[in-house]
């Protein structure tokens, strides 16, 4: 319970870290430069990330590996179609591979609660597929085109 514990530290630390850098530097993460409906639908599945892993989350505090693979399962490469042809054209290749990893770790998430059932190897996972998270909010910021 308290390697358990110091996971979950060390993953909130890491995300609370984005937040303390130094705010009067300039911005020098790359602009991606999309149209509304683009934006939305990048940043609609940013949000979705976030709650998946909040999902994951709450599945390994309540010992329900179960909803750990479900919820995890719900965000793998299945979740990754549908995206229109002008988006991927404009997003960097550098992102779309993070946004493809980030999928993948989703899977193998599913994969590993359902086979394994550990606790402590999810929550692991979870802190490893949060670097993908802080890396491309860190490499990259998104803007609307100009008209």
């Amino acid at each position: 319970m308290k390697q358990l514990k110091l996971m979950i530290i060390s993953v909130l630390l890491t995300l609370t870290g984005v937040t303390t850098a130094d705010s009067d530097s300039v911005d020098k993460r790359q602009t991606i430069h999309l149209d509304d409906e683009e934006r939305n639908i990048v940043l609609t599945e940013m949000r979705t990330f976030l709650s998946t892993i909040q999902q994951i989350t709450q599945g390994i505090v309540n010992e329900d590996l179960g909803k750990v693979s479900s919820a995890a399962k719900a965000m793998g490469n299945d979740a990754s179609g549908g995206v229109p042809l002008s988006l991927i054209f404009k997003l960097p290749f550098d992102f779309k591979l993070l946004a493809a990893d980030t999928h993948q770790k989703f899977d193998q998430i599913a994969l590993d609660a359902d086979s394994l059932a550990d606790r402590d190897h999810a929550l692991e996972q979870v802190a490893v597929l949060m670097q993908n998270c802080v890396a491309c909010h860190a490499l990259y910021r998104i803007e609307l085109e100009d008209d």
